[in-house]
């Protein structure tokens, strides 16, 4: 087959592999392209070859699901179309590079001749994963186990988290693809059965490892403030206005507004605004946790979430800690790109790595902002005392930057996979969706349609324990993930026999 062709298949699975994530129960696409990746590389002779295989799959994959940031960068940054676009590309290429040379050193070493090659593409494929969600700030946007929030797969992820399912997914993939290419050859189907029955195992082994504590019953606002007229003097007041009507009218236990639903410093808001909020809480029996930048030109600025709750003299303050490159904070050198845009961007300061709950009634809720739930190995380090533990998690976001697309399901799976991670709810407030109520389980029980503004009451009920991975991510982050791909990749040389079939 000409290269070019194996490119162009290449990236044909790499975008249907971007497709997993746009619906609910294709988590069978996502392990079919990974076998299509797999063939194509275990039939190239070149190792420079495989690491371009590499490259142009994990390009399609990643501009194939973020391809929603050209509407920031060209619809509300106002940077030329073609300019936009070819930002998401390079983009992609470069976080690309990772898979590209995990697939060169997999045909380099000889990996992929040995009778388990296949559980040494998921270990290079788990190390390629662990560096784009990790360096340089890391970018796990779509990281392939978030296609598996359903499915055969979910049980591991309160083990493994979900790079470990990505992991097990690469696995059964290539295995897949190793067993089609040995036809009636038995050992050829040799790592597709074991990967299979590490899968029945870890369904079969009891994974409850939290208990019910106390329910809430909890509101999430959803203003659907269109981002053009978030900060225009002529729409904010009539925003302003409907998020106070509707904390002053909320009842039950908490109330909730997405991510800078309050888009002012509280200096900066009309006179008495705030303090009308404040006296109008202390007033009732809900608590508040509300969405506001907080600080000064000489203190630095935080994005942050402001609780409230009456018969508490202190306010609780969260504060975000991983900021978004070129969002909230500008990476060195990019200055100038960031200023061809017309965006109230800026410098925030960080918050705490592990920062404290917001008690309610009782329950420890973990505040997390816009895309902080993507690093399920930080929300972890809330775990390392069980005592203190968050009982809920809230996510609060405002994606209204990226319009109308499947960048709202795909933050709505992120979530998911953090409740069964961790095996507690997570409470969405969103500025235009999706506004949800997930249970401990990961499964969606009260959701508001996308683009509307209303909103949503329903009940949680509170988990307390710990699962195996928020015990361990809690105490050493991913590096026992690393370590056992390393481990792996080292020992292949003494152990497996050096034969395909």
């Amino acid at each position: 087959m000409p290269f070019a062709v194996e490119l162009l298949a290449a990236a044909l699975a790499g975008w249907g592999h971007a497709q997993s994530f746009a619906a609910d129960n294709r988590w069978w696409l996502q392990l079919a392209m990974v076998a299509v990746l797999a063939g194509l590389v275990h039939r190239t002779a070149s190792a420079r070859r495989a690491g371009f295989l590499g490259w142009a799959y994990s390009t399609a994959w990643v501009v194939g699901s973020t391809w929603w940031l050209y509407i920031s960068m060209h619809e509300y940054g106002g940077l030329p179309g073609w300019l936009a676009a070819l930002a998401v590309f390079l983009l992609g290429a470069f976080l690309s590079l990772y898979l590209g040379v995990a697939m060169w050193w997999h045909v380099r070493s000889g990996a992929r001749e040995r009778l388990w090659s296949p559980v040494l593409f998921a270990a290079v494929w788990l190390l390629a994963e662990l560096a784009r969600g990790v360096l340089f700030t890391g970018f796990p946007w779509a990281a392939s186990g978030y296609a598996h929030v359903e499915g055969p797969l979910t049980s591991l992820a309160p083990w493994w988290g979900v790079y470990g399912i990505g992991f097990v997914a690469a696995w059964i993939g290539a295995a897949g693809a190793k067993a089609l290419a040995a036809g009636a050859h038995p050992r050829g189907w040799a790592p597709l059965l074991g990967a299979l029955g590490l899968c029945v195992v870890a369904a079969a082994v009891p994974h409850e490892f939290t208990d019910p504590t106390g329910r809430l019953t909890v509101t999430l606002l959803q203003g659907n403030v269109p981002q053009d007229e978030k900060f225009s003097a002529e729409h904010l007041p009539q925003a302003l206005e409907w998020y106070a009507a509707q904390l002053d009218a909320a009842t039950g236990d908490l109330v909730i507004t997405p991510e800078t639903a309050i888009p002012l410093l509280p200096h900066q808001l009309p006179e008495g605004y705030w303090e009308a909020r404040r006296q109008k809480m202390a007033q009732g029996q809900t608590a508040w946790l509300v969405g506001m930048p907080l600080g000064s030109f000489e203190s630095g600025y935080t994005n942050s979430a402001v609780g409230l709750a009456p018969g508490v003299p202190l306010d609780y303050r969260y504060d975000k800690y991983h900021l978004v490159p070129f969002g909230e904070f500008i990476p060195w050198g990019f200055r100038w790109f960031v200023e061809m845009m017309n965006m109230p961007l800026g410098d925030f300061d960080r918050g705490p790595l592990g920062a404290p709950s917001f008690v309610v009634r009782g329950e420890r809720l973990a505040p997390n902002i816009c895309y902080e739930d993507l690093f399920g190995e930080e929300l972890a380090a809330r775990f390392s005392d069980a005592k203190v533990a968050p009982t809920v998690f809230a996510n609060i976001s405002n994606i209204a930057w990226f319009g109308n697309t499947v960048a709202i399901h795909q933050h709505l799976q992120i979530s998911r996979m953090r409740a069964l991670e961790f095996q507690i709810p997570m409470v969405r407030a969103t500025n235009t969706g999706a506004t949800a109520i997930i249970d401990h389980t990961g499964r969606v029980t009260h959701q508001l349609p996308p683009y509307t503004r209303a909103a949503l009451t329903g009940p949680i009920q509170g988990r307390t324990g710990l699962t195996p991975y928020a015990w361990w991510a809690s105490r050493a982050g991913l590096l026992p993930l690393a370590a056992f791909a390393l481990l792996l990749l080292v020992a292949h040389q003494r152990i497996w026999p050096r034969r395909s079939e």
